[in-house]
């Protein structure tokens, strides 16, 4: 019987073996075994995948198995190999997902003209805590300094945003209206001499 990668269980699994397959910045030996996936949903066999990927035929069968009973967690690093990922390709690829998703508590324009939050108490803005804790509420276990390390990983920058109109101090009054543009220049004053005595 020829061995096949199965097809994704759905949209998002394939999507993501096939960005994983040509990403850059995630572990080589992860990019390895979604490649073998990807070459074998394009027709490939067993011995071919194995001489283009410059592995043995064992290795492609055992990662092939591995993701048709598991899926993506089965092209993690078996258990015992070094330390295990705290949470799973998958899972972090969700993370990424939520950044690009606008925050639940931002202002937005309705079609009346109204401003609305789509979740008046969630954050307006993502900041590395609010990430994680939506991924949290999402059932993936992760800290703030961990969510730091994936969007570095992807290239993002993050850069943290200050807000100066914004205060938790319930007696916060914003500042007034500033000072004109037009404010007259002080008037240049004559400099006196220091007296002197011609008379002695």
């Amino acid at each position: 019987m020829v061995l096949q990668a199965r097809q994704g269980r759905d949209s998002g699994e394939e999507a993501v073996v096939r960005r994983l397959a040509r990403a850059r910045k995630a572990p080589a030996d992860l990019v390895l075994r979604a490649r073998m996936v990807e070459l074998s949903w394009a027709g490939s066999r067993v011995p071919a995948i194995a001489a283009e990927l410059m592995c043995s035929q064992k290795t492609v069968r055992c990662w092939l198995h591995r993701f048709n009973r598991d899926g993506l967690e089965g092209l993690e690093d078996l258990g015992g190999q070094g330390r295990k990922p705290r949470i799973t390709e998958a899972e972090r690829s969700r993370v990424i997902a939520l950044v690009k998703q606008p925050p639940p508590g931002r202002l937005t324009v309705q079609a009346g003209g109204d401003l609305e939050a789509a979740d008046p108490a969630g954050p307006p803005e993502w900041t590395l805590d609010a990430l994680a804790e939506r991924a949290r509420a999402a059932g993936i276990e992760i800290g703030r300094s961990q969510v730091r390390r994936i969007l570095l990983a992807e290239g993002v920058r993050w850069r943290r945003t200050r807000s100066w109109i914004r205060s938790k101090d319930p007696d916060f009054e914003g500042k007034g209206r500033g000072s004109s543009a037009c404010t007259p220049a002080r008037p240049p004053t004559r400099r006196s001499s220091a007296s002197t005595n011609w008379g002695r």
